[in-house]
């Protein structure tokens, strides 16, 4: 398949741009500078968001990129007038990304394992990982005391939508069997190598950096 139509058959026809998802955090917290760890060709932050740094290990991805094909879906997207910065990093996102520590206010993980541990450093106090739960990093953010649940992202369709109610029925584990201190929780998550069940869940998160 040729590199330009990897974002439409993975994102666009699939109707998971998650566009909505990330004008909600731009709206609500504003966001300007964001990391995606493990990105692989989803770009979308960057209709949204003027400085973006996307990190994949990902051939076709790389290839994505320095083709200048993420650049022409971002001229042609973009919702601000700022011109964009659009930045790749063609490597394992658990070794050192070369941009400062604490230099952006988003971080974003999207199905791509342990991006909140891995990836902190980089985020400033203060700033936001949105994180879902398919590979259990939401659950893992949860347990650290350097991470604060501060929303959950709700999607029906195309829509999204921020809710900070009842932030406290989030993260209870189903099974009464896993433990209940954070760190030995964490420790459980990371021997199962996949996510628990909640007794309540969400599309995606916001955890704010404390």
């Amino acid at each position: 398949m040729a590199v330009a139509s990897l974002y439409e058959k993975y994102h666009a026809s699939r109707e998971d741009e998650r566009l909505g998802l990330f004008e909600s955090v731009r709206a609500e917290f504003g966001v300007t500078r964001g990391l995606y760890p493990g990105c692989f060709v989803h770009v979308t932050p960057s209709f949204v968001i003027p400085e973006m740094y996307y990190v994949d290990s990902d051939r076709n991805a790389n290839r994505f990129f320095a083709d200048g094909i993420a650049a022409v879906l971002v001229e042609r997207n973009r919702a601000y007038d700022e011109t964009p910065l659009v930045e790749f990093h063609f490597q394992d996102y658990r070794k050192r990304i070369p941009i400062d520590d604490g230099s952006v206010d988003l971080l974003i993980s999207q199905y791509a394992g342990f991006v909140s541990e891995n990836c902190k450093k980089h985020l400033a106090r203060g700033g936001y990982l949105i994180a879902n739960n398919s590979h259990c990093d939401a659950g893992l953010a949860s347990c650290d005391h350097e991470f604060r649940l501060v929303a959950v992202v709700n999607r029906r369709g195309d829509r999204w939508s921020l809710s900070t109610q009842n932030l406290s029925d989030y993260f209870i584990p189903k099974a009464r069997t896993v433990p209940q201190e954070p760190s030995e929780l964490a420790d459980h998550i990371h021997d199962l190598g996949r996510g628990i069940a909640y007794t309540r869940t969400a599309a995606d998160y916001v955890f704010e950096k404390v």
